[in-house]
């Protein structure tokens, strides 16, 4: 009789097991998120390797790989300058938010001067060329559709491509392993087998990764432990623009940021978002320009607030790209240190074009967009601004703010509110500000401004 298939418990969020269900993970916490999956059976020489000779680590002669360029250049500034040979990637992002089409769009520009791989399970080969010739043309890339994984691994193991894009990890399966396709001890399988044929054979491999309905990356965290690099898709599906941002990169910042516009032949980079965001009407209360700094870029972005009279008990505070906590630390700074009350009114602050930014340096420019909306005032025309508000009601300087200001005297713009020892740009007119009360005041116009 065989002996039937040893079973276990693993956490979808963290990769805990334990030989039988919980309702909580003992490691994260997370509720509901332990699910079974059936063990592969050991093979008979299983743990009988011979041992290697170890080395120090001033023997081992290390050399700076050249970066391979994607042909994206908003792809090759997030991931630092290029994709590092031998790498592990992982994309993800919403359903039909661009990956794959972003993803063939490398491929396309790669195979040109190298040899490229596109392994689709979720589409058939069909498929994937009716897209490519809508982005232009594919011809040179090599494609696989296929979701076994050892016939995957094989493939890599013998064509040998510089560049591999498997589209995508959770329709991968071990034939081993008794789970479906997807589950946590798949995932957790193709990752780590992947990892090890891009490690010994060379292969630069992107992993199209699903997200939960939060956000996350689906399937276990060890998946985005064992990658290199993770970038995350944002933006609305329903809108134009997305943004790429670099969750973890090894081999670079993680705090550079990609912008892309959907076109019909595809995304195009944007080269100067800050002509795209950074557009404000003015004579307009409620909206306020801000010079935010995403790694090496400075970004103009347009803050919209709304304040009207509440009827609930506990005002609301909304926020769309901009983080809730912060935005209720501004609103209480706002009405103990700068005389703007807004206990008895509802506040919704939004960051024009789908943009979220986390920056400290933006709240001086959410602060202003607030104050103007519950004053039903005006910023001065021509007027950016940017700093970090404190709890005290003091404004702290923001990094690299000569940088900050150049990109604001690049889009015309002639005046900035900043805090007290910015340092001094000559093409544009600084309102230095000491605290947020004298930012106010110093940055509304007198023109049709009421008393706050």
């Amino acid at each position: 009789m065989a002996k039937a298939a040893a079973v276990q418990f693993s956490c979808s969020e963290c990769g805990y097991s334990t030989g039988k269900w919980l309702g909580r993970c003992p490691s994260c916490g997370g509720w509901s998120t332990l699910v079974e999956e059936r063990l592969a059976a050991a093979s008979p020489a299983a743990g009988a390797g011979s041992a290697r000779p170890l080395l120090r680590l001033v023997e081992i002669e290390a050399t700076d790989a050249e970066r391979i360029p994607t042909g994206v250049l908003e792809l090759d500034r997030v991931l630092g300058g290029g994709l590092v040979p031998a790498s592990l990637v992982l994309v993800s992002g919403d359903p039909g938010i661009g990956k794959s089409t972003l993803l063939l769009m490398a491929l396309a520009a790669m195979s040109n001067e190298r040899k490229t791989l596109l392994v689709t399970g979720e589409e058939s080969a069909a498929q994937v060329k009716l897209r490519a010739e809508r982005l232009g043309g594919a011809a040179d890339v090599h494609i696989l559709a296929e979701t076994n994984l050892d016939d995957v691994c094989a493939t890599l193991e013998q064509e040998r491509p510089e560049v591999a894009v498997i589209d995508s990890v959770q329709t991968l399966y071990a034939p081993e392993l008794g789970s479906a396709p997807g589950s946590v001890a798949q995932v957790r399988e193709a990752a780590a087998r992947l990892l090890r044929v891009a490690k010994e054979h060379d292969v630069a491999v992107f992993l199209v990764g699903h997200v939960t309905k939060d956000g996350s990356v689906a399937g276990p965290r060890v998946l985005e432990h064992l990658v290199d690099c993770v970038l995350h898709f944002e933006g609305d599906r329903y809108r134009e623009h997305r943004v790429l941002r670099a969750v973890k990169n090894r081999f670079g910042s993680t705090n550079e940021l990609g912008v892309f516009e959907m076109t019909a032949a595809g995304l195009v980079g944007v080269a100067d978002p800050s002509e795209v965001f950074g557009r404000a009407h003015e004579d307009q209360p409620g909206s306020a320009v801000v010079c935010a700094l995403e790694g090496t870029r400075p970004l103009l972005l347009e803050i919209q607030a709304l304040v009207s009279p509440s009827d609930l008990a506990m005002p609301r505070r909304v926020g769309t790209g901009v983080d809730p906590k912060r935005l209720s630390m501004i609103v209480a700074v706002l009405g103990r240190h700068a005389g703007v009350a807004l206990g008895s009114a509802d506040v919704f602050v939004n960051v024009a074009g789908g943009v979220r930014i986390d920056e400290p340096g933006a709240g001086l420019g959410i602060a202003l967009a607030i104050a103007t909306a519950a004053r039903n005032a005006c910023l001065k025309p021509s007027l950016a601004c940017f700093g970090e508000v404190g709890l005290t009601g003091r404004l702290r300087p923001a990094s690299q703010g000569e940088r900050r200001l150049a990109e604001c005297a690049k889009l015309g713009f002639s005046g900035a509110i900043v805090p007290d020892g910015t340092e001094l740009h000559g093409k544009i007119r600084l309102t230095a500000a000491e605290t947020l009360r004298q930012a106010i005041v110093g940055g509304l116009d007198a023109r049709g401004s009421p008393a706050g």
